[in-house]
């Protein structure tokens, strides 16, 4: 019987994260969970596809919109079940365990990871706190965080859209019974470190509320990215 999980992550130019993001996954494959690794690129122009292809990946590529590689990605997967990240996170160890307890135990819900960035202090743990609070709340977890899903569910929502922000958004918001997995994602901060951690957060706040006003995604997206 083939491993149940298919691992889905779009790129681009993401030659100096994806390795470690391949590394943390290891363990999933000695556990018997991996059937796959697919990358869906979006014209990378530096070694991503050389990583690729060196670990293995299914290789797929084509117009850069992380909605439209998501989804391109998810259709080619054979797994049973998806598990979609982003190419600078990194599962925690122990991650296997609790996934493989999920798709025993979790009756077919949805889930995804605590969200920890890969910096110290008081601001990356607070800004932490606020998406993973929000997460269980409102059943909004970002893209970020990781999603562990069965095929059939993917499906039947409709998957992701073909946009190039809140695609991670869209979908979830069609998901029933989402699920925190008890093990963290551990995202790069270089975005925040950059912008600042309070502007950088205010401005994922302006964009979530823009996006649920039916703003353009494109415009979002070319803002978002400033």
């Amino acid at each position: 019987m083939p491993a149940p999980v298919s691992i889905v992550i779009p790129t681009l130019n993401a030659a100096e994260e994806l390795p470690a993001c391949l590394e943390h996954l290891m363990e999933g494959l000695g556990a018997g969970l991996i059937r796959e690794l697919v990358i869906t690129d979006g014209g990378s122009a530096d070694e991503t596809r050389a990583i690729a292809q060196a670990a293995g990946a299914e290789w797929i590529t084509g117009a850069p919109s992380r909605g439209g590689q998501l989804r391109r990605g998810c259709a080619a997967a054979k797994g049973e079940w998806l598990l979609v990240l982003h190419a600078d996170t990194r599962l925690e160890p122990g991650w296997a365990a609790a996934a493989a307890q999920h798709l025993q135990e979790g009756q077919g819900r949805p889930a995804y990871f605590r969200l920890r960035f890969r910096a110290r202090g008081l601001m990356p743990a607070w800004v932490a706190g606020w998406a993973n609070l929000r997460a269980r709340l409102f059943g909004l977890p970002y893209g970020d965080q990781g999603l562990l899903l069965r095929r059939e569910e993917y499906e039947a929502a409709g998957g992701y859209p073909d946009q190039p922000l809140m695609e991670d958004v869209a979908l979830v918001r069609l998901l029933k019974g989402l699920t925190a997995l008890p093990s963290a994602a551990l995202t790069s901060a270089a975005r925040y470190q950059r912008a600042g951690w309070l502007r950088r957060g205010a401005r994922n706040l302006w964009t979530l509320a823009c996006y649920f006003l039916g703003r353009d995604t494109h415009k979002l997206a070319a803002s978002y990215k400033k």
